[in-house]
């Protein structure tokens, strides 16, 4: 007698999406108004319960705490749906990053100082370890954006990280396959190890929610990504 594993589609009823680009207008991702109110309303249908706009911050893309904000109040009132939505912000670890972190000037996670940040899926930065180290001891705690796509990590600084207290937050692109085969793996193996504190979508167009829907989990993957779907913000 043979048994079989069945995975089921992922449940993303009562998700907290921790990371996404559906701020209309402001970096790479969503540009119009009706595409982010189609994602939202797409949301609303699959339970999502929570969602935070986190545009990109960086020397090719300098948007001001300031204007983010009054873009975000301004899309707020054009949003009539039942979603929770929160502003904080994707930053990437260059000079300009150093320079906001400096001024205290960074939007963070809900009323906490949690910040999420990435760096290039290539190589980081120089001096990465210093950088993690000026973050934490000005006050803030690190999420680290979509860390299985860092193809300069070896599986072992993942532990390192977590021992430095810095939360992994999880793409669920990359558990359906949309950057590779090898980004993937090291997600299913980072979900089923408990690394993840968070998830995120990092939705850049309405396109993109046909491929979360194709994610299917085995047991194990499924209970992990339970324990992070629904995050207090």
């Amino acid at each position: 007698m043979f048994l079989f594993r069945h995975n089921k589609p992922i449940d993303l009823s009562g998700f907290t999406d921790c990371h996404s680009h559906i701020l209309p207008g402001v970096d790479d991702g969503v540009q119009k108004l009706s595409d982010s109110l189609q994602i939202l309303g797409r949301y609303e249908e699959l339970g999502i319960r929570e969602v935070v706009f986190t545009p990109h911050v960086m020397a090719d893309v300098p948007n001001t705490t300031e204007g983010l904000r009054a873009r975000f109040e301004a899309f707020r009132g054009e949003y009539k749906g039942g979603i929770k939505l929160h502003l904080a912000a994707e930053y990437m670890l260059d000079t300009l990053f150093l320079q906001r972190l400096a001024d205290g000037d960074l939007l963070t996670h809900g009323d906490g100082n949690r910040v999420l940040v990435e760096t290039s899926y290539l190589q980081p930065p120089s001096g990465l370890n210093d950088i993690f180290f000026n973050i934490q001891t000005s006050g803030y705690e690190i999420i680290l954006a979509h860390p299985e796509r860092y193809m300069y990590m070896e599986m072992s600084e993942y532990d390192k990280l977590r021992d430095k207290g810095i939360m992994l937050q999880m793409n669920l692109g990359s558990l359906a396959g949309m950057y590779g085969t090898s980004v993937q793996k090291r997600a299913l193996h980072l979900l089923k190890g408990g690394y993840y504190s968070m998830a995120g979508s990092d939705i850049h167009n309405p396109r993109m929610i046909s491929h979360y829907l194709e994610v299917k989990l085995d047991a194990a993957c499924e209970k992990a990504f339970a324990a992070i779907r629904e995050v207090s913000i």
